[in-house]
């Protein structure tokens, strides 16, 4: 037997490759939640072709504000492409829409997947202005209780949140300075 032979034939071995091709084709793969209280999990996959496209919208912001605005693009689009894969594709504005679907997601789901997708970005370096601080939660009356993402623009240290609670599946998220949000304020200007 030659040496460092193993067995295998070269078109077993092409074979072999290809079938470990699909799995390289997911450049990064996260866990969403959803079904209200993050009851459900899912892995959702991002190729590098649509990180690219992604990536493309961030670095096109010169400053602070077009980064907010291209944040809100891209989480928009990160919720339509966790929904090419999961149940969320159903997911309505707000809680009572849904009408209890599979793939329904509250305040929870969101700002627990809105986190998930900012991190994701700035692990990659594709934040340059903002920085991701923890969710953030506001009380009103004491039982109405939401919760949202967070960012911090670096050079101001002025908090936003970052909303896609508001919105159906794939719509571009609500970004607000945590004051107007804290105060009660929607993204419809409310």
């Amino acid at each position: 037997m030659p040496p460092g032979w193993n067995g295998f034939h070269a078109g077993e071995l092409a074979l072999l490759g290809a079938l470990a091709l699909p799995a390289l084709a997911h450049a990064e793969e996260v866990t969403i939640c959803y079904n209200y209280g993050c009851y459900a999990k899912a892995q959702v996959a991002y190729s590098e072709r649509q990180l690219d496209t992604l990536h493309a919208l961030l670095a096109a912001a010169l400053d602070a504000a077009a980064e907010r605005e291209a944040v809100s693009v891209v989480i928009g689009r990160m919720y339509g492409i966790a929904g090419e894969q999961t149940p969320v594709w159903r997911d309505k504005g707000g809680n009572y829409a849904d009408g209890g679907e599979n793939g329904q997601m509250d305040c929870i789901d969101h700002s627990t997947n809105t986190d998930i997708f900012l991190r994701l970005l700035q692990a990659r370096g594709w934040l340059r202005f903002h920085e991701v601080l923890e969710p953030i939660r506001r009380t009103r009356f004491f039982f109405f209780v939401h919760w949202a993402a967070r960012i911090r623009e670096r050079e101001t240290q002025r908090a936003y949140v970052v909303d896609a609670w508001y919105f159906d599946n794939g719509h571009p998220a609500a970004v607000l300075t945590a004051e107007e949000w804290l105060a009660g304020k929607n993204p419809d200007g409310a």
